[in-house]
């Protein structure tokens, strides 16, 4: 069992969720592979998208991300299989995720199903990454009248 490997995939969907969250474009880009495909089984946008290739994934993220769309991911319960500079992965996720300009909560649950590769400057990138929806809930704020925003990092200061 290749332990160095485990760990350094852990670490690197663990980053994968924190660069999101804080989008930070340039680092997120960094865990994807110059190949990856994204398949993200949400519904909030409509259609589920389908993404080839690093820069799709990134300006999809970018553009939908936005400072009006603050997001946290949990992810749990790894299973993770190395194949020499190949592995594949599966993880149970929870996301929050507050669209502040439209008033919405969205809540959900699923499990990640990645694939990833140990590029040759060594570093493992995630090459295909996609999710199926456990459920998706969504709740307008405004039929929760004591809702309050209290912090919101990318909100202009008042």
């Amino acid at each position: 069992m290749d332990l160095v490997a485990l760990e350094a995939i852990r670490g690197l969907k663990y980053r994968y969720f924190r660069t999101l969250d804080l989008k930070l474009w340039d680092e997120f880009a960094d865990t994807l592979a110059d190949d990856c495909r994204g398949r993200y089984g949400t519904h909030a946008l409509g259609e589920p998208p389908v993404l080839d290739g690093r820069a799709a994934i990134v300006a999809f993220m970018r553009e939908n991300l936005g400072p009006g769309i603050v997001t946290t991911h949990v992810a749990n319960h790894p299973e993770i299989r190395v194949d020499g500079d190949t592995a594949t992965g599966s993880w149970l996720f929870e996301d929050t995720v507050l669209a502040t300009e439209w008033g919405a909560l969205i809540r959900g649950s699923g499990y990640y199903a990645d694939e990833y590769r140990r590029d040759p400057d060594g570093a493992w990138r995630i090459t295909a990454t996609g999710y199926r929806r456990i459920y998706e809930s969504s709740q307008s704020l405004a039929d929760t009248p004591s809702h309050r925003l209290l912090s919101n990092m990318w909100a202009e200061p008042s």
